[in-house]
C-alpha cells in the first residue's frame, strides 16, 4: 500500500492502525538545530485528541508522544524524527458485525476492493485516528515556520447553516481556542455549538467548514502547473478525512464576480516592491506566493459513524440488512479537524520553504558544519 508520505524535502510518513498498538510517523528533512522537546509537539495533539468535550468522541486517548530518534540534548540532529503515540483505549469489539458488511460511506468496502482485506477494527488505516500524525509532524514544521517569521492559524468559521461572519487572523488568535467549537466568533460559536447538540440528541450529525491564513509567506513558494502552492496545498487538504472542497482567496464565490472586480489595484511598498492591495487571490498568483496573506476554506461532510440504523449489504451471505453503527464517534468533525488543518498548512509551507532555498535543509542557522565531535546548538565554541 503506497500513499503514506507526504513531502519533497520535508518528508512525512505515517504508519499505524486505528485500534492497532499505536501510531507513529517518521520525519525527514528536518534540518539540524531545531530545539525541540516532546512538550512543543504535544501541545498541538491535546488540541486534536479526543475527548475534549461533550461535543467530540469520549474515546480516552491521552495521545502521549514519545521522540525516539533525531533529537538529542533538546536539538535535532538532522537525521530522520521517529515519533510513537500508542493506542491507549482501542475496543475493536463493536465492529465485529461489519467485518464483511461495510459501513455506509466508509473506506470499508473500497479498501477491501482494492487490497482483498482490511483491517476492520474502527476502520484500521483509513480511520481518521491517522490524522495524529500528521498532527505530531506539523507541530515540528510550525517551529521551523516560526524561525521564519510565518504564524499561520485556522478556526471553524460554519456548523451546519450556522455561519460565522469574517472574523481577523487576530480574532483567531484571541477567540478560537477559547470555546469547544473552535469558532473565532464567540456569538456564532455558541449557535454552533446548540446545533451540534440537537443532532447528538437525534443520534445524528452535521458538517462544516474551516477557514485558515497563514502570514509572513515570503514571496515566490510554488512553481507553475504541477507544483503550483495552490495545488500542493490542495492536495493537503483533500487528504484531510471527510474532506469535499477546498478553495482559496475568494474559491467559489470567483464565478459571481467580473475580471475587473477581481483584479487586484496596486502599491508600493516602504521598500519600493510592488504590493497587491485587496489581495482577493488568497496570497497565490499564477501558483506563486505573492507575499500576501494566504487564506482558504476546507469543507468537511457530517460524520459517517451514527447511531441510526442504516442499510448495508453483507457480501459473505449476499444479504441486505440493517445494523447500527455502534461505538465513540464525532458529532461534528471541524472542532477536532483545525490543528489538523492547520498541520498540512505548515507541512506544505515548510516543504517549499526547503525547496525554494529560503531553509537550509542540513541547518536552521544557516551555517557551516564543524567538525566537532561535542557539538551542540548551545555550545558557545560554536557560536
Amino acid at each position: 500500500m503506497n500513499g503514506n508520505r507526504f513531502g519533497r524535502l520535508f518528508q512525512v510518513t505515517t504508519f499505524g492502525e486505528s485500534h492497532g498498538e499505536a501510531m507513529g510517523c517518521t520525519i525527514s528533512g528536518c534540518p539540524a538545530g531545531l530545539e525541540l522537546t516532546e512538550e512543543d509537539i504535544q501541545k498541538d495533539l491535546d488540541r486534536r485528541k479526543p475527548g475534549q468535550s461533550m461535543i467530540t468522541t469520549s474515546r480516552g486517548e491521552p495521545d502521549d508522544v514519545s521522540i525516539k530518534s533525531g533529537v538529542q540534548d533538546g536539538y535535532t540532529t538532522g537525521t530522520p524524527i521517529g515519533l510513537v503515540i500508542q493506542n491507549k483505549d482501542a475496543r475493536s469489539g463493536k465492529y465485529e458485525p461489519f467485518i464483511t458488511a461495510p459501513r455506509p460511506s466508509h473506506g470499508d468496502f473500497t479498501y477491501s476492493a482494492k487490497f482483498g482485506t482490511r483491517n476492520w477494527g474502527g476502520g484500521g488505516r483509513s480511520s481518521a485516528r491517522e490524522t495524529v500524525n500528521w498532527v505530531a509532524a506539523g507541530a515540528i514544521a510550525k517551529k521551523l515556520l516560526e524561525r521564519e517569521g510565518i504564524e499561520l492559524k485556522a478556526h471553524v468559521n460554519q456548523i451546519g447553516d450556522v455561519e460565522a461572519p469574517d472574523v481577523s487572523f487576530e480574532e483567531m488568535l484571541e477567540h478560537s481556542e477559547e470555546n469547544d467549537v473552535r469558532c473565532g466568533h464567540p456569538e456564532s460559536a455558541e449557535k454552533m455549538q446548540n446545533l451540534i447538540a440537537d443532532y447528538q440528541e437525534e443520534g445524528d450529525s452535521i458538517g462544516g467548514s474551516i477557514e485558515f491564513e497563514a502570514r509572513g509567506v515570503p514571496v515566490g513558494l510554488g512553481a507553475p502547473r504541477f507544483d503550483s502552492l495552490s495545488a500542493r496545498l490542495g492536495q493537503a487538504m483533500m487528504a484531510v478525512p471527510a474532506t469535499t472542497a477546498f478553495e482559496f482567496g475568494l474559491g467559489t464565490e470567483a464565478a459571481e464576480w467580473t475580471g475587473k472586480e477581481r483584479n487586484d489595484d496596486w502599491a508600493f511598498d516602504d521598500e519600493g516592491n510592488p504590493t497587491p492591495v485587496e489581495n482577493d487571490h488568497g496570497g497565490i498568483q499564477g501558483g506563486i506566493s505573492s507575499g500576501e496573506p494566504i487564506y482558504g476554506e476546507v469543507t468537511l461532510h457530517a460524520p459517517t459513524s451514527i447511531p441510526k440504523s442504516q442499510q448495508t449489504a453483507d457480501w459473505e451471505t449476499g444479504e441486505l440488512k440493517e445494523e447500527k453503527v455502534i461505538g465513540r464517534h464525532d458529532p461534528v468533525l471541524p472542532p477536532r479537524g483545525v490543528p489538523v488543518v492547520e498541520a498540512m498548512l505548515a507541512l506544505t509551507l515548510v516543504d517549499f520553504m526547503l525547496l525554494s532555498g529560503r531553509l537550509n535543509p542540513d541547518r536552521v542557522d544557516g551555517q557551516p558544519g564543524k567538525y566537532d565531535t561535542d557539538y551542540h546548538p548551545s555550545n558557545p565554541r560554536n557560536e
